[in-house]
């Protein structure tokens, strides 16, 4: 191990934590592939697994008026011993405390090693867990039972760690002192102001007390041992963003700089102004393209306010200034309808726009590629095919990435290798809470819209329960027969992608039955793309009036007679991704509908989550929401995103931190770029800590 250490550059003093688990007193080869299975393979990894309970073993009287079950430790006197009539019976043994009798119960039991334990009429002190059975109360094989003089083995207060089957409290307990025993004590990495102003301690002094929590109270993350220790996690975790960001920008950029007068033309063409939020994006986005650095930028925006407009805006200032623009979607339809939605833009601006997907082959690929490479397309649309090997342009400035809320900070960089020194701006409409945001895209600056273009008409929601389909299936035929669209989102099956499309067949067919086979269409995710994309021009073109669909078109589909919006099994759904499905509809004239269909009864968790979604149509005002109920994994894209996995830090209660930690690290980064100084050689050794070698790599090379 030590060889490893030294060829990643790790500092010697961070040797004892990162050697093999099986250097821990008690961990053999069987527990060591036990603990794997909840990420802990070195000492290391034990001090970041901090207790997530405690348990009270101070010595009491009596369990009498003791609230029942609970733990408790009291000295008894051992009485009668009553073994069960058959084998497998459980054995009792009857023990007097201070004030009252009580009962031992053990099951599967050894009578002659239970006799030699407790033998009659000595005195024990036992600590355990005791119920009421029948009006008795009965402590089920004690945790411990000690003689009178070896009170001082018994801990009065026990943390409880998270364990995994055939690991137990006492084994963590013997991992987490030995990995105290090897943590050393490090320079000060945080900023002394800092560390002052919350009354933080330093590192190890956090950890010893956070492994020795005497109360409920000390678990909570709120606890200044914990901040500091959460700190340490987002602030190493934003000075790997602020590396990535600083080396993106050392490559330096050119000065893209537009002489305004396509952007001029477009603007005057749209029949609405711009947005405040839209023109003061715009703003930042051509100020970062004037710059001599390489723009690194986000623009988040709920759905409907106007993303694309902002983008084809930076696309334009690309082409004044004598370069090209690509812009990269997901799924060849939002492709697809990107490139509709520009193509008249374009027109009007004289800009050559043109569209690459995976379909294209032969001789229409090549004259595409012929004309990226000469020049003469200047905007290019399409898939991930924009970045394939053989795909070249002649001046690439700007690289537009929408949707990719999947996407983590090293395939970010990949995308901009098809020129030099490219300007980024990645586009999403799924609303992150900020704090998610600084932890999935804190290398990048943030441009959000807040406000919807004018026109965007609001949608009304209403909850119904499953009992009523028929209702809402006569809504849906009298709404088809005034020439009106809609969508029928079938319901979410984790489980299995297969039992998902079953549902949406079976819907499929019933509803051709009950509204007619001409007028209903079905897409899913495992139709071939050729199929999907028919599916959805027919529905676009008007020819289809319902589309049966799973979640597939979730993301970015817009047809503006579409008005009403049924998602079954709602409650199935996570908010971020029930507002995605909403925004599909209220994009035309008609009064909008969203129809939630659930199956009744509903919790109370899933009724909180559907009542958010009947009060507001505020994207960020759900996602903060869907962030509180559910938890940062399971929201809508996060567990693909490159979202990291925190140990300590909670991001939904911490978001302040995450923000500070942002600020210090791109401060500490400005002031010393090598990390050379004392505080950066401090912040060096944080990173190595938190497994960030390859970022500590890209100091020495960048």
């Amino acid at each position: 191990m030590a060889g490893a250490d030294r060829v990643s550059g790790r500092p010697e003093v961070l040797f004892p934590l990162f050697a093999d688990i099986g250097v821990v007193p008690g961990i053999g080869p069987k527990t060591a592939l036990l603990l794997a299975n909840i990420d802990i393979t070195r000492p290391r990894d034990v001090l970041f697994t901090l207790p997530t309970g405690v348990i009270d073993r101070r010595i009491r009287q009596s369990v009498r008026g003791a609230v029942f079950p609970s733990v408790i430790t009291v000295e008894v006197k051992i009485g009668l011993h009553q073994p069960g009539k058959t084998k497998t019976a459980p054995y009792r043994i009857f023990v007097q405390d201070a004030l009252t009798e009580f009962q031992l119960v053990f099951f599967h039991p050894r009578a002659e090693w239970l006799r030699q334990q407790f033998p009659a009429g000595q005195r024990r002190i036992i600590s355990g867990r005791v119920e009421l059975f029948d009006g008795i109360a009965q402590m089920t094989h004690p945790d411990y039972v000690l003689r009178p003089d070896g009170i001082e083995d018994l801990p009065e207060y026990e943390p409880v760690y998270p364990l995994t089957a055939g690991v137990t409290q006492k084994v963590m307990g013997k991992a987490v002192a030995e990995a105290l025993q090897r943590a050393p004590t490090l320079r000060e990495w945080i900023d002394p102001s800092v560390r002052a102003t919350r009354g933080w301690p330093d590192w190890k002094a956090a950890l010893v007390k956070a492994h020795g929590p005497k109360s409920d109270a000390e678990i909570s993350p709120l606890t200044v041992e914990r901040s500091r220790l959460a700190y340490d996690e987002l602030f190493a975790h934003q000075l790997t963003l602020a590396i990535a960001r600083d080396r993106f920008r050392r490559v330096k950029g050119f000065v893209t700089k537009g002489d305004g007068e396509l952007s001029a033309k477009v603007l005057a063409s749209l029949p609405y102004r711009p947005t405040a939020a839209q023109t003061q994006a715009i703003a930042e986005i051509t100020a970062d393209m004037a710059a001599p650095l390489r723009m690194s930028r986000l623009l988040q925006g709920d759905v409907g306010s106007g993303k694309t407009l902002v983008a084809f805006m930076a696309m334009l200032v690309a082409v004044e200034a004598g370069g090209q623009a690509a812009m990269m979607a997901p799924t060849e339809i939002l492709a697809r309808q990107h490139y509709e939605s520009l193509r008249p833009l374009a027109e009007l601006a004289g800009v050559k726009l043109m569209i690459l997907t995976g379909r294209d082959k032969g001789l229409e690929r090549g004259s595409k590629l012929v004309a990226f490479a000469d020049g003469t397309c200047q905007i290019a649309v399409g898939t991930h095919a924009l970045f394939q090997r053989d795909v070249e342009f002649a001046a690439l400035r700007l690289a537009v990435v929408d949707e990719q809320h999947r996407f983590g900070v090293h395939q970010r960089m990949e995308l901009t290798a098809k020129g030099e020194a490219v300007d980024v701006l990645v586009m999403t409409a799924t609303p992150i809470p900020r704090s998610l945001t600084l932890a999935q895209y804190g290398d990048m600056d943030l441009s959000i819209l807040y406000e919807k273009p004018p026109g965007r008409k609001p949608v009304q929601t209403a909850l119904i329960s499953n009992g009523r389909l028929d209702e809402v299936v006569d809504h849906l035929r009298k709404a088809l027969a005034e020439g009106r669209q809609a969508y029928w989102v079938c319901p979410l099956v984790e489980e299995s992608e297969t039992v998902e499309l079953t549902a949406a067949v079976a819907r499929f067919e019933a509803l051709k039955l009950a509204l007619g086979a001409e007028n209903v269409g079905l897409v899913h995710g495992q139709l071939p793309p050729s199929e999907k994309d028919a599916a959805m021009a027919a529905f676009q073109l008007g020819h289809v009036k319902l589309l049966v669909a799973t979640t597939v078109i979730e993301v970015g589909v817009d047809v503006p007679n579409a008005s009403i919006m049924v998602i079954e099994g709602a409650e199935h759904f996570g908010l971020a991704q029930l507002h995605q499905l909403r925004g599909r509809v209220g994009r035309g004239e008609a009064a909008s509908t969203c129809l939630m269909i659930y199956d009744a009864p509903l919790g109370d968790a899933a009724m909180a989550r559907l009542s958010v979604m009947r009060e507001t149509e505020d994207g960020f005002r759900i996602a903060e929401e869907d962030l509180r109920l559910r938890g940062a994994g399971d929201l809508l894209g996060v567990q693909q995103s490159g979202l990291p996995k925190f140990r300590i830090a909670d991001v939904e209660l911490q978001a302040d931190l995450m923000k500070a930690a942002q600020d210090d690290a791109r401060f500490l980064l400005h002031q010393d770029p090598e990390l050379k100084d004392e505080r950066g050689q401090a912040a060096r050794v944080l990173l190595y800590l938190m497994d960030k070698d390859r970022d500590v790599l890209k100091l020495q090379v960048g």
